[in-house]
């Protein structure tokens, strides 16, 4: 049963590039930005978000009450390691979400996991769009051995939380390949340039099937996405977009070998 409440008019779907955890407590461009994104958009009753972070066999959605916040990453400064954000979950959009995903046809179980905290690629952005922690949030995991059509066909189910004043979050990377970054050479390589602007023609243009087959894409898409968990949540913001909507892209820069490239889809407020 749905017991989440309803609110007038669709929420928009986010897609940011969330880049090094450091920007949840650095003052730089970015983060100046999601705040920014965060003013204009109009308030959700809670954030559905698709982070890069959380990687499972089977799909699970957090349930927790008041979820922990996860410090998953290793040689960042102590600041970063005692950063808390306290927000509550949403155990009724854990149970809408196992609703929407697990009625015929094409059913997908959904584990809710009580236990399941915030990891990084979901607060450190929220921290900075959301600052007061008072907008319940839950996790969705990425079974990320299943191929992109199955993501946004879910994603695509998922889509009708944006009537329900859910704000649909997905926070990952579409260049991300950090074998190949440079700290010294932040210019982009070439295959870099020619991806970011091949990805954000077929985002423009609404042309998704090719988006979430992106291994056909060729090799630029081969070292963009080395592994798939920072790209897998674009396509369930691109599966959540309406007829008409257009991508207002911002923090579009490419750094060596890691895009920031973030967009909203819907009016804002």
């Amino acid at each position: 049963m749905n017991n989440l409440p309803t609110t007038e008019g669709v929420m928009p779907a986010l897609f940011i590039g969330h880049g090094s955890p450091m920007n949840a407590i650095e003052d730089n461009e970015f983060s100046r930005e999601w705040a920014r994104q965060a003013s204009r958009l109009p308030r959700p009753r809670a954030i559905l978000c698709i982070s890069a972070h959380w990687e499972t066999r089977g799909v699970y959605v957090s349930a927790a009450g008041q979820p922990e916040t996860i410090h998953d990453f290793y040689g960042f400064p102590k600041p970063l390691f005692d950063v808390r954000y306290a927000v509550p979950g949403s155990p009724a959009l854990a149970q809408r979400v196992a609703e929407l995903l697990g009625t015929a046809p094409g059913s997908q179980r959904v584990h809710l996991d009580p236990g399941r905290g915030l990891d990084h690629g979901a607060w450190s952005v929220l921290r900075m769009m959301y600052p007061q922690a008072d907008i319940p949030v839950v996790q969705f995991s990425l079974d990320s051995a299943r191929p992109g059509p199955w993501h946004y066909g879910l994603g695509q189910r998922l889509a009708a939380l944006r009537d329900e004043g859910v704000l649909i979050l997905g926070s990952g990377d579409i260049i991300h390949n950090l074998r190949l970054f440079s700290f010294h050479e932040q210019a982009a390589p070439d295959w870099a340039l020619r991806f970011h602007t091949l990805s954000k023609r077929l985002i423009e243009n609404g042309d998704h099937q090719p988006l979430a087959d992106y291994p056909a894409l060729g090799g630029d898409a081969h070292y963009a996405i080395p592994t798939p968990e920072h790209y897998l949540p674009l396509l369930y913001v691109l599966a959540a977009q309406r007829p008409g909507e257009q991508p207002a892209f911002f923090n579009d820069v490419v750094m060596s070998s890691l895009s920031m490239t973030s967009f909203v889809l819907g009016g804002h407020a």
